[in-house]
């Protein structure tokens, strides 16, 4: 998966993104800003792959952003896509080696092709590959969820979560004193989480492996999943086996 941010001061525009973006498989959005402050920070903490960067920002403009990460030498820059209603800057844009120039309003082919020589671009700076498979496969999960809240950007690692619950279309994300409800399904989480840590329990819960304290058996054939914090999680009797090997429960 390619990890991308989405930079952009209209809502708006990161939305329509976002969308266009559900069509491409292999990009997962990792954050999204609506400042340049909020976009170093937040590509200092993610270390994407790609950054989606919109030119004019409120506190400073995409170049400036740039030359700001630049300055960290232990880190390499994200491949940048523009996306802006401007075509001025594109000639400055491709002399700093930009991987694209999207002009508003663009098509989703348009958005594939760009998208399309960040692959390229990928497969040709890989360094060799050790051929660890254990690091393969923890790279493939997600170990920090960035979102927004009660209108800050919290950045929460996954070991963090005690439990998922799915409400319709959102996901309720509880932690030990708070809880967060995103606009995500459960499935799609579940399909980011390490499955070694998280297990799902019920059609509409997930919990942490590492604060589950006990299993205990119901009269009906179900079960409940007790976290350490002494809370409890419904689970369904077609969930039971995966939990009890997982466990080592008898």
């Amino acid at each position: 998966m390619i990890r991308a941010v989405l930079a952009d001061d209209e809502v708006l525009a990161r939305q329509k993104l976002r969308q266009l973006l559900k069509d491409v498989d292999d990009v997962e959005i990792v954050g999204e800003c609506a400042t340049a402050a909020e976009t170093i920070e937040l590509v200092r903490l993610t270390d994407p792959q790609l950054l989606f960067l919109d030119i004019r920002m409120t506190d400073m403009n995409g170049f400036d952003v740039l030359e700001c990460l630049s300055t960290d030498a232990e880190r390499s820059l994200p491949h940048v896509i523009f996306v802006t209603a401007n075509d001025r800057y594109a000639v400055r844009a491709f002399e700093i080696h930009a991987i694209d120039y999207l002009l508003k309003p663009f098509t989703v082919e348009r958005l594939q092709s760009a998208v399309q020589r960040v692959r390229e671009q990928l497969a040709s700076s890989e360094p060799e590959r050790s051929g660890s498979r254990k690091k393969q496969e923890e790279e493939r999960y997600t170990t920090r969820m960035v979102f927004k809240s009660r209108g800050r950007i919290l950045f929460l690692s996954v070991d963090d979560i005690r439990w998922i619950e799915a409400q319709e279309n959102y996901v309720r994300i509880c932690t030990g004193k708070d809880s967060h409800l995103l606009r995500e399904t459960i499935g799609s989480l579940e399909s980011r989480l390490d499955p070694n840590s998280f297990l799902r329990v019920h059609r509409s819960a997930i919990v942490n492996l590492h604060h589950v304290k006990e299993v205990k058996n119901e009269s009906d054939g179900d079960a409940t999943v007790v976290l350490k914090s002494g809370e409890q999680v419904a689970m369904s009797r077609s969930y039971r086996s995966k939990i009890q090997k997982l466990l080592k429960l008898q």
